[in-house]
């Protein structure tokens, strides 16, 4: 009980002053009004009275700091009405994650608090049409092996995020593993690489420098193949040594020619640093390994002919003998693949089993192919909606969403208008000119919508819960659902619920369900990551939740479709097509979102004249 009596009395500290310059600031609008103002027509920008007490409203709340008190105001009463999720979530967050970027295990131990997962790595050669070799791949099983890994929820990680897991004991994917080609043989360039960039991989490609370019029957990719590849943000360069060279052969001097001069030559091709060496047929010295440390490498993949020697990386020795698995046992490496998170966590409360939500994991985007359909799929953040004034292209409003990183089209609109902001259903939104508002929508049409998913977000969690017209009609019935919500829109059915996808009955009588259209969704994935997505090619509604299924999100309620299908990463909009402009997204803010410098006026998220 102490360590919650200390976290409380931090926040309330923090929050003490601004919430008070936040109280005399608002005084001017009442909150209670603001929060009850429900009657459409004080919504409507057309009003001139409305208009006025919406921005007053808006000038005053999205204040930078102002805005950062409210919302820890916020987090302070959740926790205050209910202690334990909140603060078992922020265990969750005060984990090996934080703890151990202080404590990392002296270089190059390996972690005790990453001992309890398992990273298969698996060790590829050549990748050839007609194999010349057993240890040869072709292109076609190589798939089969990213195909297995896409059905199967397995997420290959960098050699970065490895050797930090490592050292650090930091989480990692459910079932993570790490994919490596050594040799650099053309057809790895011509095969593997692109194959690596359908299903979005990384990998590690280790390079012995003197053979880059070479042809005969084994040719190796050239320097600026290499360069295609490292600078496509997917591989991992390490040096193999200068010649090839078996270590356990060479003397004192030849072993740092061939650690020292590889690495060198390596940096001045490619402009980068090269922290990772890779020992040539896996043998390796002690006076070896100390000159690998030496000239300054961070870690070093090792291997064994024996199968018997084979394991995970993190039951390896140390970072300077990280062990692999052959290509040929591929299926019985990948089934030991854990990220034993529970585990590797260092808990200062008891965790609280019921589904939360996981807003502290980094934002990432990945483009996979599951049963043919291909996906692009943004994990991790904070979630939260922007509900614009006008129509614009999702990649607009995501620029008025501060800090956002990236967004999907949200809920569906009316076509009343061409240019206009009507929601069907209900809305609020934290990043709207009526911040704060509850929409109740249209009353007449609101039944038609009862049985869908009313998606609740807070600054702490997200629910979907079946809307019921006659019950969620004010912000005080949401709130009996969500005490903290700041965003709510009933979105246009669920397609996978508890892990589970949904049957064609589930849609009722919403049109066009079953017809192939491109598709919006967002939901939770098995790991409490808010996930955010669009299909790539058409597909019905019942099958598309049959695939998130697969790509393991566990709770996902589809958004609009067809031509409004659009999703924006980073700016920049991902579709191969210009979208139809839309009023309302669901955006992913990053876990800890800095402050938002702008030489334009910080009012309003989303100003009233920006589009």
């Amino acid at each position: 009980m102490n360590t919650i009596w200390i976290v409380l009395g931090l926040a309330a500290l923090g929050t003490g002053m601004g919430a008070a310059i936040a109280t005399r600031l608002v005084t001017r609008t009442s909150s209670t009004e603001i929060a009850t103002a429900t009657d459409e027509s004080a919504l409507n920008p057309a009003n001139p009275v409305a208009s006025n007490d919406s921005r007053a409203f808006c000038q005053y709340n999205a204040l930078e700091s102002v805005t950062a008190s409210l919302y820890q105001v916020r987090s302070i009463n959740a926790i205050a009405n209910d202690p334990l999720p909140v603060l078992s979530s922020l265990s969750s967050s005060i984990n090996a994650e934080l703890i151990a970027s202080f404590t990392p295990a002296p270089f190059p131990s390996i972690s005790d608090r990453a001992r309890a997962a398992k990273i298969p790595i698996i060790m590829y050669h050549d990748i050839t049409a007609v194999k010349d070799v057993d240890w040869d791949v072709t292109p076609e099983d190589l798939e089969k092996h990213f195909q297995t890994l896409q059905e199967g929820g397995y997420t290959p990680i960098t050699m970065d995020r490895m050797v930090n897991h490592l050292r650090t004991g930091a989480q990692l994917p459910e079932k993570p593993v790490l994919l490596t080609f050594d040799d650099n043989y053309l057809g790895q360039y011509k095969y593997a690489f692109p194959l690596l960039k359908k299903y979005n991989y990384p990998a590690v490609w280790s390079v012995h420098t003197r053979f880059v370019g070479t042809g005969g029957k084994k040719p190796k990719a050239t320097w600026d193949q290499l360069r295609e590849m490292q600078k496509s943000g997917l591989i991992t360069v390490a040096s193999h040594t200068v010649n090839h060279l078996n270590m356990k052969n060479l003397s004192d001097p030849e072993i740092e020619r061939e650690v020292l001069e590889s690495k060198k030559v390596l940096e001045k091709e490619l402009g980068i640093p090269i922290d990772y060496f890779t020992y040539p047929e896996g043998e390796f010295t002690e006076r070896a390994k100390e000159k690998v440390k030496d000239v300054g490498y961070k870690a070093a993949l090792s291997m064994s002919l024996d199968p018997r020697q084979e394991r995970s990386a993190n039951e390896s020795e140390d970072l300077l003998s990280i062990m692999r698995f052959g290509q040929s046992r591929f299926s019985e490496a990948i089934e030991q693949a854990s990220g034993g998170t529970s585990a590797s966590q260092v808990s200062l409360l008891p965790t609280v089993n019921n589904g939360v939500i996981d807003f502290t994991t980094p934002v990432e985007k990945r483009k996979v192919t599951i049963d043919g359909l291909p996906l692009t799929l943004v994990h991790g953040g904070r979630a939260v909606t922007t509900h614009a004034d006008k129509r614009a292209q999702v990649a607009e409003i995501l620029a008025m969403t501060p800090n956002a990183i990236a967004a999907v089209d949200g809920g569906f609109f009316s076509l009343e208008r061409i240019d206009g902001n009507t929601m069907i259903g209900p809305v609020m939104s934290q990043f709207s000119s009526y911040a704060g508002v509850f929409n109740t929508g249209n009353k007449g049409e609101n039944p038609l919508l009862n049985g869908r998913p009313l998606v609740l977000i807070s600054p702490t969690t997200v629910k979907f819960i079946p809307f019921n017209a006659a019950k969620h009609i004010s912000l005080e019935a949401v709130r009996a659902e969500l005490p903290d919500v700041t965003d709510a829109f009933v979105a246009a059915g669920w397609l996978v619920r508890d892990g589970k996808p949904q049957s064609a009955e589930s849609f009722g009588k919403l049109y066009g369900f079953d017809a192939s259209r491109d598709r919006a969704f967002w939901g939770i994935d098995r790991s409490g990551r808010p996930t955010i997505g669009v299909t790539m090619e058409m597909i019905d509604s019942v099958g598309l939740g049959k695939i998130l299924a697969k790509a393991g999100l566990r709770d996902v309620v589809m958004l609009d479709s067809g031509a409004s299908a659009a999703l924006a990463y980073r700016g920049k909009s991902v579709m191969a097509y210009e979208p139809r402009p839309v009023p309302h997204i669901v955006a992913l803010l990053p876990p800890d979102p800095a402050p938002v410098e702008t030489a334009e006026k910080p009012n309003c998220p989303v100003s009233l004249n920006r589009f």
